[in-house]
């Protein structure tokens, strides 16, 4: 309470509804009211009578009790201050804490907002709970998003691995047929060298009419006897296939992994009864 009032609060809240007055009325009785309380109470009983007391009131309407007024907003005021400088919240309307959350305008009430019409039949909780309810969700939604990522990374790596395991294959495929080439080129030329120094030993040693009478025969294995290297079809890896598009085709696979994802509705926007059927 502000400095300025010295007041006990009790004697400043209203019979009717226990809290701070708001325009505030006397009546004969000397017991004061809020207004609206008085009407209200007025509205309900058979008799225009004294909440408190029970004695009868004049049918004139009952005057503003500006001392107990002045005192009232000096309290509020005082509250106001004293929640700017200690970063407590109070409601800007009726100087009360805010206690309540409201789940349909989703904003904190207090008390007297709580009852008042426009929040009358609204879904209000603690605002502790709808802070931690609050924390729950985005701790929720976090997780939901951490795996839907991993998910993702799951299925990049899985591509990653199957396009790398692709160009092994192909590659040990290709070193593979390069070996296969280079051994029968090996085996022809030792062929051929073998060869030549048969016939260099039969020329050498064979003596002249065996020569010349062999000579036909020496000629044609001398000429039969080599070919020239094999080409090699496809040896080099094939990099367009690899690359051509990668980043399309690899989007392409995601889009159908992703066109498989639930649709989640928004919680704090749809109707509870909403769902969707597929």
């Amino acid at each position: 309470m502000s400095s300025s009032v010295c007041l006990p609060e009790e004697d400043l809240s209203c019979p009717v509804c226990c809290e701070i007055f708001r325009d505030p009325v006397l009546l004969p009785c000397s017991h004061s009211f809020c207004k609206t309380c008085l009407q209200c109470y007025w509205n309900t009983s058979a008799l225009r009578q004294c909440p408190v007391c029970r004695r009868r009131a004049s049918k004139r309407t009952p005057p503003s009790n500006l001392a107990l007024k002045n005192l009232c907003e000096a309290l509020q005021q005082g509250r106001i201050q004293s929640s700017a400088e200690g970063n407590s919240v109070l409601c800007s309307l009726h100087g009360e804490r805010l206690r309540f959350f409201c789940l349909v305008d989703k904003q904190p009430v207090c008390v007297v907002c709580q009852a008042s019409k426009i929040h009358k039949n609204h879904d209000c909780v603690p605002t502790e709970k709808a802070a931690q309810d609050c924390k729950n969700q985005a701790l929720e939604t976090e997780r939901q998003i951490k795996d839907l990522f991993v998910e993702l990374h799951q299925f990049l790596y899985d591509e990653e691995a199957a396009r790398l395991a692709a160009l092994k294959e192909e590659e040990e495929e290709k070193i593979g047929l390069m070996n296969s080439t280079v051994t029968k080129a090996a085996a022809g030329m030792l062929y051929l060298k073998e060869t030549i120094t048969v016939i260099t030993q039969e020329i050498t040693d064979a003596e002249d009419m065996t020569l010349l009478r062999n000579f036909k025969a020496t000629i044609e294995r001398a000429q039969c006897t080599g070919q020239g290297p094999e080409r090699i079809s496809g040896a080099l890896i094939d990099v367009a296939k690899h690359l051509c598009n990668l980043k399309y085709r690899v989007w392409k696979k995601m889009l159908l992994h992703v066109e498989n994802t639930p649709v989640t509705l928004d919680p704090n926007t749809a109707h509870p009864c909403l769902f969707l059927v597929t």
